[in-house]
C-alpha cells in the first residue's frame, strides 16, 4: 500500500532519524512538510530528498518546535498543501550526561520541555486538522524503559513522553486518530556521533542481541508502518526498534570520558 495523496509533517527535520523517515514517506508517495530551526540545514535535507526521489513533493518551514505558534503555523502550511493532514512525526528531543546529584530542577524542566512539550504541541495542533485514520508518531527512546546512569533528566522526560502518547491515544481514539511512538536503541546521528567516536560501542554491543548498533534508516520502516493504513488498528503503543536492547540492559557509560561532567574542561 502506497502513500499516494498522503500529507506528512515532520519536526526536527535536520536530524538523521527525521530525514531517514521522511525519505521513506516520500519514496512511498507522500508529500512532506519538514520543520526545522536552521534554514540552511533544512534546505540541504530538502535537496537530498528531491535528488533521491525525482518528483518528490518536499516542503520546508523554518521554525522552532518548542514554539507553540510556530508549530501551529507549520501544521497549517502542511494542511494547506492539499487540504489534508494524514500523519505527523514529532522528533525533537535530547539530553546530556550528568550525574543525578549534579542535576538542577531547571535541567529537568528543560528536558521536559524539549522531549514532552515539543511533542504535545504537535499532537494538540495536528489532531484538529486530521480526518479519521490520521496518525501521530513520537520519537521516544529505550531510555524511557531502561534506567541509564547519568541520563536522569532524559530518562524521566522520555518516560513522561510515553505517558503523553498513551493519554493522547485514549482521548483521540474517538476521533479515529492514532498516536504511537518508536523507541530507538543507540542510533548513529549528529547528536550521538560522540558516543560512537568516544568509545561507547564496545560497552553497548553486548546489550544488543542483534550484534550491532542502530542506523537512522533502521527507524524508517517502523515510522512508515505507523504512519500508514497498515497500522490502522494500532494506537497507544511504544514500539522498540532497538536490536533487542530492551531484552537486556543499558550499559554503564559513567566511566567513559564524555560522561564526565568536566569532560569539556580537560
Amino acid at each position: 500500500m502506497t502513500l499516494a495523496g498522503h500529507t506528512a509533517f515532520v519536526t526536527g527535520a535536520t536530524g538523521a532519524i527525521a530525514e531517514a523517515c521522511a525519505a521513506q514517506l516520500v519514496r512511498d508517495g507522500a508529500r512532506v512538510m519538514l520543520m526545522a530551526r536552521r534554514a540552511e540545514g533544512l534546505d540541504a535535507v530538502i535537496a537530498r530528498l528531491c535528488d533521491a526521489v525525482p518528483g518528490a513533493q518536499v516542503h520546508g518551514f523554518v521554525g522552532d518546535a518548542m514554539d507553540q505558534d510556530a508549530v501551529g503555523e507549520a501544521l497549517q502550511a502542511a494542511h494547506a498543501l492539499a487540504g489534508r493532514l494524514d500523519s505527523a512525526f514529532a522528533t525533537v528531543g535530547g539530553g546530556g550526561f550528568k550525574p543525578l546529584i549534579a542535576h538542577t530542577a531547571q535541567d529537568l524542566r528543560d528536558a521536559f520541555d524539549m522531549n514532552v512539550v515539543s511533542a504535545f504541541h504537535v499532537i494538540a495542533q495536528a489532531a484538529p486538522l486530521m480526518r479519521p485514520g490520521g496518525s501521530i508518531v513520537c520519537l521516544s527512546s529505550g531510555a524511557a524503559q531502561l534506567t541509564f546512569r547519568h541520563l536522569t533528566a532524559y530518562h524521566v522526560a522520555k518516560a513522561a513522553l510515553e505517558g503523553l502518547v498513551r493519554m493522547a491515544a485514549d482521548e483521540l481514539g474517538a476521533s479515529g486518530i492514532r498516536v504511537n511512538a518508536i523507541r530507538p536503541g543507540l542510533t548513529r546521528s549528529g547528536a550521538t556521533q560522540g558516543l560512537f567516536d568516544g568509545g561507547a560501542t564496545p560497552a553497548f554491543l553486548p546489550e544488543y542481541p542483534l550484534g550491532r548498533l542502530g542506523e537512522a534508516h533502521d527507524m524508517a520502516g517502523a515510522v512508515r508502518f505507523l504512519a500508514g493504513p497498515e497500522s490502522a488498528w494500532i494506537t497507544g503503543q511504544c514500539i522498540a526498534v532497538d536490536g533487542g536492547n530492551l531484552l537486556r540492559r543499558s550499559p554503564d557509560l559513567a566511566p567513559l570520558p564524555f560522561a564526565n561532567p568536566h569532560y569539556q574542561e580537560t
